[in-house]
């Protein structure tokens, strides 16, 4: 996934110009498949993933998300990365998109089976938000 900025918005009024979140999963086994829309999922793709992937090997994902910070002319990217794998089917009711076959690393369930306060642990959102502030508390 790219993680360039696909548009840019400026107001000069702000000092804070731009923050882009570009956020998608990424298939290993689905890269080179160009029908496959990777960003801004629905759940109605899960089945389509889990088909694709029947009897494969490699079921590593991963959930990808870039801010874009634009600050007096500079640009600044921060990103946060979940790193995991598909799992065989459905698992849990909680989350959206592909919460319920999504497994991050390290943990033994589903992304729909976690509250909230777990999911944050892993968070690809979270991770790039914490490096955007701590930028932030730096300058």
């Amino acid at each position: 996934m790219d993680s360039r900025p696909s548009y840019r918005w400026e107001n000069s009024q702000y000092l804070l110009k731009t923050i882009m979140n570009q956020l998608g999963m990424t298939e290993e086994d689905l890269e080179n498949d160009p029908s496959w829309v990777r960003a801004k999922v629905r759940e109605a793709n899960i089945d389509k993933v889990l088909e694709k992937l029947k009897g494969g090997e490699n079921r590593k994902a991963q959930f990808r998300t870039v801010i874009c910070l634009i600050w007096n002319e500079e640009v600044f990217y921060f990103e946060g990365i979940c790193k995991g794998t598909i799992a065989t089917s459905m698992h849990g009711e909680e989350g959206f998109g592909y919460d319920p076959i999504f497994i991050p690393e390290g943990a033994h369930k589903s992304f729909a089976q976690m509250t909230m306060e777990e999911k944050n642990k892993y968070s690809h959102r979270q991770k790039a938000v914490t490096k955007l502030f701590t930028f932030l508390n730096s300058i």
